[in-house]
């Protein structure tokens, strides 16, 4: 005697759903063949651990391709219609089969049935909307990125290669008119780089906002404060060591970024970007602080910026008190940044050694 076992299904305009009552079922076989559906399967049905089966003839036809899936409680199978529609009744036969029921777990009238698919078409679309937005963002991010890190690599590049070829023309007579010949530039890269600041701050890049004022504040102190106001200072030759160390770093740095845009990696380059700085950034800083050094004479000589008290307290702070504390703060923040640029050198390296296993 053959042993049915509970269907239940519902539909939807492309699909039809099987839902039979089977647990642990195994040797599952399922197959469309001419409008019919025949199952085949052994577990633990309504008359205990047996081999069930059935078949349904569809009162339209469908797709031969068929998917089951098995869980513990049930199998579920889904079925595709030939032509997309509402049927009025499952089985080409007008009776109902005694084993077949409605699944009102996941049955739906045919406007519900329009109405979720339009709920799930206004969804993909919103979906899509959203991710075309989050693309262009992204787009446009990735470009101003770029053409940043591009226009800081060139004039970088500019000032770097304009020194070292005056050294080599000139020898130590070039060392005494770089504030002439490449403050223009050097001026226009620093203002810039108060971008990073402001990408840091607002997400653009993930980095760290700290570290990255430390270093846009303290060069930009140094260029515009000791360099700049002071006329005395433009011919002095630790002009050219500040910007000589400032752009050796940031020829490697900035080609980094560009490629970092584009998911893109150059080893050596990424090498020369996490080692280069670990010599040139500590003497960076030391050619910063014999700057100030040498300004601190001069500020006390023409008491530019000095800072007068009323007349009760008869006295005035001169600004070399200032770059006396400003130098307090320099080793502070060297210690600040090289600790950071090592965490990021060490988490870098790591990483790849990860992969590379």
């Amino acid at each position: 005697m053959t042993l049915t076992p509970l269907v239940y299904w519902a539909q939807r305009h492309e699909d039809i759903y099987l839902r039979i009552e089977l647990t642990d079922a195994q040797n599952i076989d399922v197959c469309v063949h001419e409008n019919v559906l025949q199952f085949r399967a052994q577990g633990h049905g309504a008359k205990g651990q047996n081999e069930y089966e059935f078949s349904l003839e569809f009162v339209l036809p469908v797709k031969p391709e068929v998917s089951h899936k098995s869980t513990q409680r049930q199998v579920n199978i889904t079925v595709r219609k030939e032509q997309r529609g509402w049927w009025e009744r499952l089985t080409k036969q007008e009776r109902k089969p005694n084993f077949l029921a409605p699944d009102f777990d996941r049955w739906l009238d045919e406007s519900d049935a329009e109405m979720e698919i339009r709920e799930k078409e206004e969804k993909r679309n919103r979906l899509k909307a959203s991710r075309h937005t989050e693309d262009q963002f992204v787009s446009l991010k990735t470009g101003f990125l770029f053409m940043y890190n591009l226009v800081q690599f060139l004039g970088f590049s500019w000032i770097f290669v304009n020194m070292t070829v005056r050294l080599f023309i000139f020898g130590q007579d070039s060392l005494y008119d770089t504030f002439h010949t490449i403050s223009d530039v050097m001026f226009f890269c620093q203002i810039l780089a108060t971008v990073e600041v402001l990408n840091a701050a607002f997400g653009v890049v993930n980095t760290g906002v700290f570290p990255t004022l430390i270093q846009v504040v303290g060069r930009n102190f140094i260029l515009f404060i000791i360099f700049g106001s002071l006329e005395e200072m433009h011919n002095r030759p630790v002009v050219f060591f500040v910007f000589y160390l400032w752009s050796a770093i940031e020829i490697f740095r900035y080609p980094f970024y560009m490629l970092g845009c584009f998911n893109t990696e150059w080893k050596t380059l990424t090498w020369l970007r996490y080692t280069i700085w670990i010599p040139l950034y500590p003497l960076g800083v030391l050619a910063e602080a014999v700057a100030v050094i040498q300004s601190i004479p001069i500020f006390d000589e023409n008491k530019l910026f000095t800072i007068r008290l009323p007349k009760a307290i008869g006295t005035s702070v001169s600004f070399s008190y200032v770059l006396c504390v400003y130098l307090v703060l320099m080793i502070l923040g060297l210690f600040i940044n090289f600790r950071h640029l090592y965490k990021q050198r060490k988490r870098r390296f790591r990483t790849k050694k990860r992969k590379a296993n």
